[in-house]
């Protein structure tokens, strides 16, 4: 997993699992805390997204929130957009340039 960017925009690319979490976890809040306004998370790079991953992403969601600012997803790849209309978390998470619908 890498991630490159700044306080507005981060490119995410490989696998965001369970061995990743804590890095990505690290990068995001520093991300969060150091800017304002939404912050991108651009996926079009990431290979895949486990369980630990989403919980990454919700909790950067949450904490965006308490930020005063939003988290948006943009380029999604498809399977994890699939994962995401699956368990609902499209209805949560602000998603930029895609209509999510059911599989």
């Amino acid at each position: 997993m890498h991630i490159k960017g700044d306080h507005a925009e981060l490119f995410v690319g490989g696998r965001l699992d369970v061995r990743s979490a804590a890095d990505a976890r690290t990068a995001l809040h520093t991300a969060l805390d150091a800017g304002d306004g939404d912050l991108v998370l651009s996926l079009a790079q990431l290979d895949s997204c486990d369980a630990t991953g989403l919980g990454v992403i919700m909790g950067a969601h949450r904490r965006a929130g308490r930020c005063g600012r939003r988290l948006v997803l943009r380029d999604v790849p498809p399977q994890m957009q699939r994962v995401l209309v699956a368990t609902r978390l499209h209805r949560i998470l602000a998603i930029e340039g895609q209509t999510l619908t059911k599989p």
